[in-house]
């Protein structure tokens, strides 16, 4: 080494995260070791010969190969085995390094570098695949280029981006011959996300106060694929007039991508495994939203219809349900309009339950890959590559997601696919118990529905009644509205909720509703809607239908000066009368009557109005009240504001308009009654 060349400061290799050794003299005698180095070899006796301080026989290896280094300056590398004291994995015991030695000059004089590298596990793992024994020799031989070449580098940066190898690899990594500056052509091999980044992060450490530089990006490796790196130099200080500046830096670089992917499967496979089991949507949306940006550029989730599987998937129909795309693309489109057959690709993928890759050229996505929005978006968002990947609940293809890539990403490898399937592959529980909750809604919907019959045409009246069931999936069942003729003429009305939201919940309404209409129209005697509710209370007490009913039944008869309602409360929301002039108000009478099912021997109260010709009577659910953000009054008083504003409009729309009113998270029953 040229004398004239700034000395090594050994310190700066106190915190490397490979082991350094530095030796001086020709008897080599150790004078400096770094904590890596502690970890894999045990603590060494300082300022004494190499022999003395590596007497075991492993070390002849080693020694000989400094000597060598010593004599003619030129850097050499070895492997070999040796049994280890320190606390390396694994350690003590037999163990397999590489060792680079390199002629430098310190405080120390003239020495030797000596850097070890920990081979064993891939050279055990090697020689298992040999025949073992005789086969050694070839898997150090193998595993000595691999280290060097793709798992440690050992190089030397000057502040103007000039560097020099000193272990070589770079061409055994990316294919091509190592350049000796951080120039275009030596970013060409980064990816185009990361050099940005790097070279900033290098212009900083160069421009600033000595300090270490430390930097992760992905590489072009010479198989045409990107993997992680991890980059780690310390400065090597030389004093300058008013304080020390950084000659050089010398680092080394170490592959880390089974690290990261492994640190990346666990983060995204914890934060799908927080996906939302209660309504199916969400769940297809905390899906996409999961595998963005860190696996793909965007993510949407096509879900199949019910019943569908790949023997019938000709003709299929697919539906956006969900997607989520990383800062930087255009907008999503809306998820509007999203439904379309599936082409032969997607078919394809639904029927053989295998992801699919598609690669083309920028901007011009395939047609009929998805529907024509989406390949619209694609071409926007400058795709070049799409992944198909199905969705499969208890074997059976419930969905599949597209993942794109855009822009300068390049398109997905093996191993990001088969990652890419298993975090969606994680959501199949949440997903399995969404789509029982989907299930349970759509037949107590189908129950209510079947129950809930079309309100009887009443001369002089204008009559009206609507359901809406709850947005969320679980949350149904309980609601209900009926509107028939007693035999003497008189015209009844009844709503109702039934504690729960659920297919037990519509069974039970169901039940309730017809033994309301039986014994109100099959009563012996005159009876009064108190009168029923009590022979109803009853009878869902003891024959055990509900646990807690809450009911409005009304009595309406036409007279000379409007039409007379009588009715009973049984724990539910007051009646509303919106006058034809005036503001509205709750007929809430003296005293609130206890809900059905609480206490069958309870009086009820009966409570009159008239109807005048022009007022409307509003009966409804506290679904329409009640929300997660305001208290009960609020919510009265917010009916009561609304309907007196739209009291003019039609029955119809005025049910329409006051639905509207409650926040959609419960299910909303309504009937309203208006004399002409």
């Amino acid at each position: 080494m040229d004398a004239a060349e700034p000395e090594l400061v050994p310190e700066v290799f106190d915190q490397a995260i490979v082991s350094v050794s530095l030796f001086s003299g020709p008897d080599h005698r150790l004078v400096y070791y770094n904590d890596a180095f502690r970890r894999l070899f045990g603590r060494r006796v300082l300022d004494v010969p190499a022999a003395e301080a590596f007497a075991d026989e492993d070390a002849a290896p080693f020694i000989t190969l400094m000597d060598q280094v010593y004599q003619d300056g030129r850097a050499r590398q070895e492997t070999a085995p040796r049994a280890t004291e320190g606390t390396g994995p694994g350690a003590p015991g037999p163990r397999y390094f590489v060792y680079s030695c390199t002629r430098v000059r310190s405080r120390h004089g003239r020495g030797v570098l000596a850097v070890a590298v920990d081979t064993t596990t891939d050279v055990l793992a090697a020689e298992r695949t040999e025949e073992l024994s005789h086969q050694r020799q070839r898997a150090l031989e193998r595993y000595e280029a691999l280290m060097s070449a793709v798992s440690q580098m050992v190089w030397l940066m000057r502040p103007d981006g000039s560097m020099t190898e000193l272990v070589e690899g770079w061409e055994d990594l990316t294919g091509a011959p190592w350049r000796p500056a951080m120039d275009a052509g030596w970013l060409e091999l980064i990816h185009p996300r990361d050099a940005g980044r790097l070279v900033r992060a290098w212009a900083a450490a160069a421009s600033g106060p000595p300090t270490m530089f430390e930097a992760t990006f992905r590489v072009l490796t010479a198989s045409g694929e990107y993997r992680h790196v991890k980059a780690r130099a310390v400065p090597v200080l030389e004093e300058g007039e008013d304080n020390a500046r950084a000659a050089e830096w010398i680092g080394a670089t170490a592959d880390i991508e089974d690290q990261w992917r492994a640190r990346l499967r666990e983060r995204l496979l914890a934060r799908v495994s927080a996906v939302p089991g209660h309504h199916l949507q969400g769940a297809f949306a905390a899906m996409a939203q999961a595998v963005v940006p860190e696996l793909t550029d965007a993510c949407a989730v096509f879900r199949l219809p019910e019943g569908d599987g790949p023997a019938s998937a000709e003709g299929l129909i697919a539906t956006r349900v969900a997607s989520a795309a990383r800062a930087g693309l255009p907008p999503l489109p809306a998820l509007r309009s999203q439904s379309y057959r599936v082409g032969p690709v997607a078919r394809e993928v639904i029927e053989s339950g295998r992801p699919r890759l598609l690669t083309f050229a920028e901007g011009h996505p395939p047609d009929g890959i998805l529907p024509d929005v989406s390949v619209r978006w694609l071409a926007e968002a400058r795709a070049t590559s799409l992944v198909l990947v199905p969705i499969v609940v208890d074997s059976g293809v419930v969905a599949f997601a597209a993942a794109a890539g855009c822009g300068d990403s390049p398109p997905p490898s093996a191993a990001d696919i088969a990652l890419l399937r298993e975090v969606l592959q994680q959501a199949r529980e949440p997903l399995r118990n969404a789509l029982e909750h989907q299930h349970t809604r759509r037949t107590a919907l189908s129950l209510q529905r079947a129950q809930l019959t079309p309100t009887p045409e009443v001369p002089g009246v204008d009559l009206a009644a609507r359901y809406q069931p709850a947005s969320t999936t679980a949350e149904i069942g309980g609601d209900w509205y009926d509107a028939f003729f007693l035999p003497d003429g008189t015209l009844a009305l009844a709503i109702g909720d039934i504690a729960g939201h659920d297919l037990t919940a519509a069974t039970a309404m169901g039940q309730l509703r017809s033994m309301l209409r039986a014994l109100a129209y099959n009563s012996n005697r005159p009876a009064t809607p108190a009168d029923i509710l009590a022979q109803l209370d009853r009878a869902a007490d003891g024959l055990d239908v509900a646990p807690f009913v809450t009911t409005v039944h009304v009595h309406l008869t036409s007279r000379p000066n409007g039409w007379h309602a009588v009715w009973a409360n049984a724990g539910h929301p007051p009646p509303l009368l919106v006058p034809a002039e005036g503001p509205a108000r709750f007929l809430a009478g003296r005293r609130a009557d206890l809900p059905l099912c609480v206490d069958p021997d309870v009086g009820r109260a009966v409570h009159r109005r008239v109807i005048a010709p022009g007022d409307t009577l509003l009966l409804y659910t506290d679904g329409l009240i009640e929300t997660h953000s305001t208290g009960l009054t609020e919510g009265l008083d917010r009916l009561a504001a609304a309907a007196t504003e739209a009291r003019d409009l039609p029955v119809e729309e005025l049910c329409d308009r006051l639905r509207s009113v409650g926040d959609s998270h419960d299910d909303v029953a309504l009937l309203a009654f208006r004399p002409r």
